[in-house]
């Protein structure tokens, strides 16, 4: 080896020498970042959740949304409830959304979750109450294949929602999400319903949430036309013989305060609809009563004989108007105030069309009759109230009294009276206990009756309390029900326990299936087809069987001290099964066909 050679092998192991000591006295180098996973599209319906503010989910899991329910768990700030039947998941968050103004929230599986759910979903989207339904759907390559628990979700619910949605691209489940939201509680609001397959669940994309969210293909009118409120306040200046009659629309737009200060303002005699109690102080002068099949007679013959109309937020259904053709018989003149266009001049027709807020047309009226400079004729109005306080004197809704059987108008008047100090919140099924309610209690504010109008769904009062006390822990919640209607969601008893929801019920029992007996007696001379509950459950040992409080009343001096108890005790779930009077029906009654003037005040009249 030569001399070169000698060098060259001598200064590479000088080098790597060097090498060693330095790689042997380096710091450590940091390894590079590891980008953050993207989230599965479970987290990412999580996510969507939490930006929305979501603070309670009602649910039941099945296969396709186990991946859900697995995001569920790694997560604090949502609360899951788990209902014993999905039917009961959409009422009980349908409640929490009429109680609270927000949006209710709930979840089910594929296949039978879903057709479950159905009976809430009509239920919420009859009384225009804002909603997102999450439905888990079988993967996307199983879909039409009739797969294990699939159903066509989309087209099932498309006649009872607002709008529904078939996410088959994870990327486009985040925007979906606040497409859902945004349609469910602006313009009239609704239920929507969001179908999720099992894959798009598991999937990953990049999470994005936006802050707004603008469809091309709706955009809901906020702002009445200006013009037309104008023509409204000019009739309503010149009317002889005004009413204010309103509907749910003002609970739901939140315009209680503004409909009070419109009344006010004018002086006019004013009505609620079923869905509307609550909008009116029942304790104001002005307030004639709820209105319709059986309505007060004040409220009937003022709406019938009325010479100028303001309907706000009211849809003047067969239930309100009653034959339309009777309706139309008077002459009148009609302002309409509704922010869903296709329910104005539905039924009836009506002379001055606003659509818009009732929140924001309410205000308008208020600021233009201010500035206007005729007022309302007074001795006009005057000779009106005359009339009117001519037809309260028949005080249509006195009931003969016992001291033998207990009437289920006194209870009703009973709890009213002991809360009427209090926060509280009725809840109701569907039948005569759920027109004894409306007619009985006294709703002072808004939100505080919670029942279903449109679709007359029984089983829905117990749901709906359970949703309501969660949202409103300190508040008192009762369920006036009855024997019949409380079997059709009792399983949630179990419910109440678990999540610690201490509601009331009171049970009206008359071992009918009260309102069905009642239509058979006027109408079917008496023949009591299957209206007969032959075999009930001692409800007292069922509701200590799940857990809870029962109280058999059976006299009526036993109703108050036992409505008392419930109250007392605060922390227990309270089951009252109340013995009434099997032979009470509810009056006033219009029958099917009539007009709303032609009215039956009682057994008298048939």
């Amino acid at each position: 080896m030569d001399f070169r050679q000698r060098n060259s092998q001598r200064f590479q192991m000088e080098m790597s020498a060097a090498e060693v000591k330095r790689a042997a006295t380096a710091q450590p180098s940091s390894p590079s970042p590891t980008p953050p996973a993207d989230p599965n599209g479970s987290e990412i319906l999580v996510r969507c959740l939490e930006a929305e503010g979501v603070k309670f989910v009602w649910g039941y899991p099945g296969g396709a949304v186990l991946y859900i329910y697995d995001a569920l768990y790694k997560q604090e700030g949502i609360q899951h409830v788990l209902v014993r039947h999905e039917q009961a998941a959409v009422h009980a968050a349908d409640g929490y959304s009429r109680a609270t103004g927000e949006v209710g929230v709930a979840l089910v599986t594929s296949g039978p979750g879903v057709t479950n759910a159905v009976t809430g979903i009509a239920t919420a989207y009859m009384d225009s109450i804002p909603m997102v339904i999450i439905s888990g759907q079988v993967p996307t390559a199983a879909i039409g294949m009739d797969a294990f628990q699939e159903c066509d979700t989309v087209g099932i619910t498309r006649p009872i929602v607002k709008h529904n949605f078939l996410v088959k691209d994870v990327r486009d489940l985040a925007l979906t999400m606040k497409k859902a939201f945004h349609i469910a509680r602006t313009g009239r609001p609704g239920p929507v319903v969001v179908d999720i397959p099992k894959d798009v669940s598991l999937e990953t994309a990049p999470f994005s949430y936006p802050e707004t969210v603008e469809m091309r293909s709706y955009n809901p009118v906020k702002r009445g036309h200006g013009g037309q409120i104008r023509k409204a306040v000019q009739l309503l200046l010149a009317a002889k013989r005004p009413y204010i009659y309103t509907g749910g629309g003002v609970i739901l737009g939140n315009a209680s305060n503004e409909l009070r200060a419109l009344a006010d303002l004018l002086g006019f005699p004013t009505t609620n609809t079923l869905m509307g109690l609550g909008a009116m102080p029942a304790s104001d002068p002005k307030f004639l009563g709820m209105l319709g099949m059986h309505g007060t007679y004040e409220a009937n013959m003022t709406m019938q004989h009325c010479d100028v109309l303001l309907a706000v937020g009211a849809r003047f259904d067969d239930r309100v108007i009653g034959n339309p053709k009777h309706f139309a018989s008077v002459e009148r003149k009609i302002i309409h105030v509704d922010i869903d266009p296709s329910s104005i001049s539905k039924r009836v027709r009506v002379d001055v069309p606003i659509v818009g807020d009732v929140k924001d047309v309410l205000v308008e009226l208020a600021v233009q009759i201010r500035e206007a400079q005729a007022r309302p004729d007074a001795q006009a109005l005057g000779a009106w109230w005359n009339q009117i306080n001519e037809w309260r004197r028949r005080e249509c809704l006195v009931y003969k009294g016992s001291s033998e059987v207990i009437k289920p108008q006194m209870v009703v008047e009973t709890l009213s009276r002991l809360t009427r100090e209090s926060d509280c919140y009725i809840t109701s099924d569907v039948g005569q206990h759920q027109m004894w309610a409306a007619q009985y209690y006294r709703f002072e504010q808004p939100r505080r009756w919670i029942n279903s109008g449109g679709l007359g769904t029984m089983g829905v009062g117990l749901p709906y309390a359970m949703g309501i006390k969660l949202a409103k822990p300190d508040s008192d919640v009762f369920c006036i029900t009855g024997e019949g209607s409380i079997q059709m969601c009792i399983q949630e008893l179990s419910t109440c326990l678990q999540y610690k929801t201490p509601v009331k019920i009171v049970s009206l029992n008359n071992r009918y299936l009260g309102m069905v007996r009642q239509w058979q007696e006027i109408t079917y001379e008496g023949r009591y087809s299957h209206s007969y509950m032959d075999a009930l459950p001692d409800f007292v040992k069922l509701a200590e069987a799940y857990g809870h409080v029962g109280l058999l009343v059976e006299k009526p001096s036993d109703v108050e001290p036992a409505l008392k108890e419930a109250i007392r005790l605060k922390d227990r779930t309270v089951f009252l099964d109340v013995r009434t009077d099997p032979t009470e029906n509810v009056w006033p009654m219009v029958q099917a066909g009539k007009g709303i003037t032609e009215m039956l005040l009682g057994s008298e009249d048939l």
